[in-house]
């Protein structure tokens, strides 16, 4: 049997932290770990325990999450952050991911689309709400655009990427061998300035360079 996806929820509204668990508890799939009210508190438990995923309100008393999510991030790379809040702010938008955050969810969110972005990250793709795209596509206005020197190919697998194609679903999608993918990744990567495969989703979307 597959291990389940270890979750923490940070929000500090009780009955959001409740709607969440209760959620969790009725996928087999995913496993509730941890609840965290503060920026503070979700850090220290990080440490402690180790969730796969952390869902993670940007609106905290004692610090916002943008800054909760890079020190998670910075401490620990492996424990993917999706952000999720009632919050369409463009700034907050590119913030949260500039932070680390690997998903931009509102709090609207179904059952089916929350659950569908926690086993994203987990594999380490993105997912962003509508409403997050359409805010990174309006920063693009005005901006310097990246990506001239991107062959046709580094978009293609750029195009993939924003669609949140892993690299072996990319290769067989282009029919190309898994290290070619992944060179062409690392090579999108450094072409766009990026950190991850997420930052590189954001400054495409904000920038338009895939259709």
């Amino acid at each position: 049997m597959t291990a389940r996806i270890r979750v923490m929820i940070v929000d500090d509204h009780l009955m959001v932290r409740r709607g969440l668990a209760t959620f969790l508890g009725a996928a087999q799939d995913l496993e509730l770990v941890g609840e965290a009210a503060s920026a503070a508190e979700a850090v220290r438990l990080c440490n402690e325990i180790r969730p796969d995923v952390v869902l993670m309100d940007l609106r905290l008393p004692d610090m916002d999450g943008t800054a909760a999510t890079h020190l998670i991030r910075q401490a620990h790379p492996n424990i993917q952050v999706i952000a999720v809040t009632s919050s369409q702010e463009d700034e907050l938008v590119s913030a949260a991911l500039r932070a680390g955050a690997v998903g931009y969810l509102l709090k609207d969110v179904g059952v089916t689309g929350l659950g569908d972005a926690i086993r994203a990250a987990k594999a380490g793709r993105p997912t962003l709400a509508p409403e997050a795209t359409q805010a990174l596509l309006r920063q693009a206005r005005g901006q310097a655009v990246h990506g001239e020197t991107l062959t046709d190919r580094k978009r293609e697998v750029l195009t993939l990427m924003v669609k949140g194609l892993s690299n072996a679903q990319i290769a067989d999608q282009l029919v190309l061998s898994r290290s070619t993918v992944n060179f062409h990744v690392s090579n999108v990567l450094s072409k766009l300035d990026a950190a991850s495969r997420t930052a590189a989703v954001s400054i495409a979307l904000r920038q338009r360079l895939v259709e």
